[in-house]
């Protein structure tokens, strides 16, 4: 499976039957007009068969910028189908106060190309509740934002990827030169005992073999 990193939270993972494109960035003037720096690139000519929105920001839910007509799931909860089979939609909150700051937030789990794969959107809660733990189950790759500021920072994004014991984890929405908000990944990658820094925007899941778990992977900035 190929994994391609667009900034944020966006991901383009592409299999042998399928692509998944999760929370595509969309219209983000809006923070250019408060003076907050979003310069990620616009996604364009990308296809899938499948879209998910964790939640209805404009740094998310840039569904109209993914081509290929795909089945679209946003900002839900449930056993839900899809193209690539069953998606397990788990409800989450924004922030610490039950979502009443910044609202739901979705877990997405799912399996492609026989990796079991868990999204963690912009999850803000303090920590990961039993229920929600056990939802997601064994995953293979963790996606988890760890940039602080409206979700967890690298204190509570170690805790998760210690419970949940994935074999990669990739951070992601944090600072980065593209942003002008939240924290680096640094707190959160100084807690890891392995981590591959790449040179690429993406990568393939057949070229992480090895016995170290688990393994942080950090793309290069988009």
């Amino acid at each position: 499976m190929r994994v391609e990193w667009y900034g944020q939270a966006a991901f383009r993972l592409s299999a042998r039957d399928a692509t998944v494109f999760i929370d595509p960035i969309g219209d983000t003037s809006g923070l250019a007009a408060r003076g907050i720096q979003f310069d990620y690139p616009l996604i364009t000519g990308v296809d899938a068969d499948l879209v998910l929105v964790t939640h209805e920001h404009a740094d998310h839910n840039g569904v109209e910028t993914i081509g290929g007509d795909p089945a679209v799931l946003r900002s839900t909860a449930g056993r839900l189908e899809s193209p690539v089979g069953e998606v397990v939609a788990i409800a989450s909150e924004h922030d610490e106060e039950a979502g009443t700051q910044r609202g739901p937030n979705t877990i997405f789990v799912f399996e492609l190309d026989g990796v079991r794969i868990a999204h963690f959107g912009d999850f803000g809660q303090s920590a990961l509740r039993d229920e929600q733990a056990a939802a997601v189950g064994q995953i293979d790759l963790l996606f988890l934002p760890v940039g602080a500021g409206p979700t967890i920072g690298p204190e509570q994004a170690a805790a998760i990827t210690e419970r949940l014991s994935p074999r990669w984890v990739v951070p992601m929405h944090y600072r980065t030169p593209r942003i002008g908000f939240l924290e680096t990944a640094d707190g959160f990658l100084e807690r890891m005992p392995h981590v591959r820094r790449l040179e690429e925007t993406g990568f393939d899941t057949d070229s992480l073999a090895g016995d170290e778990r688990p393994l942080v992977v950090v793309p290069a900035v988009p």
